[in-house]
């Protein structure tokens, strides 16, 4: 391959992408009581929702070091890429980013960064497009807009039981955290440009899957889309919404992929996250 893709670990895609498209994964760092643990390696979605739980135990995340970056690229340029295209989590989430925008300056322009403004499968979907094209022989202009046009074609939707954790991790302010949590209010959220942003509120947990539905069915127009699922602790949840989502798209549902979220994005939304991916192909 040409040009190879790295991505990060809040992409959450299913293992058998990862491997079908060669892409290669960089983890974050999730801090359990002062010790640090990768994402996808060491910890995962159930030790999340355990210490989530457990407010006892303190929970943290943090990005790779540049130079864990820096490494990642000059392996896979020593290794035969002519190029690499690194696609990550939303810089106004995270600081993965710049950790990646500092490696590829010391690397070198043959390295090039893509901001993906989204988090779950709305970044798992560019890099998907990134090696889709890189797959068929493409150079590094051509990989880097291949990513850029998904990011473009993806919408993100989820609902939270509560506000509380993204307050906490000052992702959402606190007038949408008191906005969510008033009369017991259901929030719906949405990533609008890089940002977490207060999308709907409903009243109960059912009435916010039937919303997230009804929000990507919207989102996904009259063509083809490939849906991607994330939830954390509430397998039934994302059944149910796996199942509906499928009985009103029909035959335009190209591919649905359904993943458990890790502890990085879990530590900030909490157990009963569900997210639903639109990518409109």
């Amino acid at each position: 391959m040409p040009v190879a893709v790295v991505t990060d670990s809040t992409a959450y895609l299913p293992a058998d992408l990862v491997d079908r498209y060669r892409l290669t994964v960089v983890p974050l760092i999730v801090v359990l009581d002062g010790a640090q643990r990768r994402e996808g390696v060491d910890v995962g979605p159930a030790d999340a929702a355990q210490a989530l739980r457990a407010r006892r135990v303190t929970m943290s995340t943090s990005r790779p070091a540049p130079e864990q970056f820096a490494e990642t690229y000059r392996r896979l340029l020593a290794d035969g890429a002519d190029a690499v295209v690194s696609v990550h989590l939303s810089a106004e989430l995270s600081g993965t980013v710049e950790a990646a925008r500092l490696a590829a300056a010391e690397t070198g322009p043959r390295v090039s960064v893509v901001d993906s403004r989204s988090a779950g499968m709305g970044l798992g979907f560019p890099a998907l497009a990134a090696a889709a094209a890189a797959a068929r022989g493409a150079g590094l202009t051509e990989v880097r807009r291949a990513a850029l046009d998904a990011i473009d074609r993806t919408s993100t939707f989820f609902y939270v039981d509560t506000l509380e954790f993204l307050r906490r991790g000052g992702r959402i302010n606190a007038a949408e955290a008191l906005l969510g949590t008033a009369l017991s209010v259901k929030p719906i959220l949405h990533v609008a440009d890089g940002v977490i942003a207060l999308r709907d509120r409903v009243r109960t947990a059912g009435r916010g899957l039937a919303r997230l539905v009804d929000l990507a069915v919207e989102a996904a127009g009259t063509g083809q889309v490939e849906i991607g699922l994330h939830h954390l602790a509430v397998p039934g949840r994302a059944a149910d919404l796996a199942a509906e989502l499928g009985a009103r798209l029909g035959s335009r549902l190209h591919a649905s992929y359904l993943t458990e979220a890790g502890p990085v994005i879990g530590a900030h939304a909490g157990p009963g996250l569900v997210c639903v991916v639109v990518h409109r192909r």
